[in-house]
Parts: structure tokens; sequence; C-alpha cells
């Protein structure tokens, strides 16, 4: 079991009053699944793409990532095994514009404290397994949208992560672009990468293999 989310709760302290996002979320994936969460604006999706990213705890329930109990974890435990555990991809990029292809990819590597000797030879492997190895000295103002998007997912892919984590991957591109990126995520995931996307869009949920529908903070439906 790559991850298990127990009677998940989370709320949300609004002037005084408790606003719920998650309700009694329950939820396991396994090691080589591609996973969609799909569900609109306000549905908790975010939420909890944050929880399994890390990046948030829940108000109650238990969260297991790779046998670890998150919430025993210090914050120095909790962020080592984020940067080494999960890769991730935002709708955005995220991307640093005064450093090149290369060296936005390289800064999980400097997280981990990888050896500088050993950086460059990872970093242009994940621009290879993107198609961007004609493009390591540009920086992100002589990229396209979809050039940019997949620095990102290099930058994800360079730890070599147990999980990718995409916050509406295609959110920022054009149709185009969108499924070039979406394409790239199916031959990632043939190659054994465990995928796990969060988008408001039916068609690009439907790129994946499993689809959890969650609306108003409760898992609607989790379908194969």
């Amino acid at each position: 079991m790559l991850l298990r989310l127990e009677h998940i709760f989370k709320t949300y302290m609004q002037d005084k009053l408790e606003v719920p996002v998650l309700k009694d979320i329950n939820l396991e994936i396994e090691e080589g699944e591609y996973v969609a969460i799909m569900g609109p604006s306000g549905s908790g999706k975010s939420t909890l793409m944050n929880i399994i990213g890390c990046l948030d705890i829940p108000t109650s329930g238990e969260y297991t990532l790779l046998d670890n109990k998150v919430a025993s974890l210090n914050d120095r435990a909790l962020s080592k095994l984020r940067n080494e555990s999960i890769g991730f991809v935002f709708q955005n990029f995220n991307l640093l514009p005064r450093q090149t292809a290369l060296q936005n990819v390289e800064l999980p590597l400097q997280y981990a404290n990888v050896p500088k000797k050993n950086r460059k030879e990872l970093c242009l492997e994940a621009l290879d397994k993107v198609g961007l190895s004609e493009r390591v000295t540009f920086k992100p103002t002589q990229l396209s949208g979809g050039q940019k998007q997949r620095v990102a997912i290099a930058r994800a892919l360079v730890n070599k992560p147990a999980i990718l984590l995409a916050d509406e991957p295609t959110g920022a591109l054009d149709s185009k672009s969108g499924i070039q990126v979406m394409e790239l995520f199916r031959r990632l995931h043939d190659e054994g990468v465990t995928i796990i996307m969060i988008t408001h869009a039916r068609e690009i949920a439907e790129q994946a293999d499993r689809i959890i529908t969650i609306l108003d903070g409760e898992i609607k439906e989790d379908v194969l």
C-alpha cells in the first residue's frame, strides 16, 4: 500500500465559525496506479491534495504514506518524506524565471543534498524523459506554456519520487499543449510512475485509470 487515508476530516476556522471541508475521507492508493481526483471548485479536492502531499494536516483521522504515520513526524522528518516521496506539478508551473530549465530541475536535488557532481546527469536524464534535451539552457521566458509544464514535470521526477502529484496540470495550457502533457503522463505511467492528478475537468480525469469524485468534502464515487 502506497498511501492510506482513514476517517480524514478537515475543518477550517473562519471568524470563529467552523467550516468543514473534508468529511470522513477513506482512501487507499497502490503503487503504480494512475488516479484522478475530480470535483468542482470548492469540493475539497485541493485540500485533499494538500493532505496527500503533506502540505497540510487533517483535523482528525490518520494518514499513512509509505508506512509512515504522517501525524507522528516532526517538521524535519515530514519535509524529508515530502521531498523524497512526492513530486509536485502545479497549474502555473512555479518555475524560477531567472534560472535555466536545468537549474529549475536541479532544485529538489539541492534540497535533498545530492552531491553537485551527480546533479547535472540526473537533470539531463529527467529533461530528456520529457522531450526537452534541446532546451536545457533556456529560461522560462524562452519556453512555451507546454514546455514550461514539461520542465516542471522533469523537476517533479528528478528525485524519482514514489508519487507524481499534479494539480490541474493542463489548466494554464492551450488544448494542443494540454494533449501533449496528458500523453506524457500516460507514457510516464506506462513506465511505472504512480500519478495522482487533481482536476475539475471530466475529459482530463478520463485519461486516468481510476476516477475518484469528490463533492462537498465527501467521496461520492470511486471508479476503476
